[in-house]
């Protein structure tokens, strides 16, 4: 009895697992990514994404937050690409709760789930990207 029970669960899991890494393709598919980096590297500029990365003095990072031409990107944070600049190895993104399209380096997002600092993996639901477009 203890056997069967066993199998049940670990094909159970394995279904589970299948479905879930399913439905995260759907979601790359759809032009979500997951953010890899902290730091203020979202603007709504390329060329301000530019001169925050290249200037990496807190004085300078924090006058572009104060002045609101930097965003905070937290690793694990889902977004939505809406654009791509493969020239320039930048992607314009929607965040939740920021009601303009930003632009940040490509390199600071992944295709593959991560999760944040509660270990849970945001989902559009979650992160408040649903009916944004």
């Amino acid at each position: 009895m203890k056997l069967s029970t066993l199998i049940l669960v670990i094909i159970g899991s394995s279904l589970t697992c299948t479905a879930w890494a399913a439905d995260f393709e759907s979601l790359v598919a759809q032009g979500y990514r997951w953010v890899t980096v902290n730091g203020p590297y979202a603007c709504a500029t390329e060329q301000e994404v530019r001169q925050i990365t290249r200037d990496l003095r807190e004085s300078a990072e924090l006058q572009m937050v104060e002045d609101s031409g930097a965003y905070y990107l937290i690793p694990g944070k889902l977004v939505q690409v809406v654009q791509n600049d493969p020239a320039n190895g930048m992607s314009q993104i929607l965040l939740g709760g920021i009601t303009r399209p930003l632009w940040t380096y490509t390199r600071f997002l992944s295709a593959s789930p991560i999760s944040g600092f509660n270990g849970v993996v945001e989902t559009p639901e979650t992160a408040g990207l649903l009916g944004i477009r």
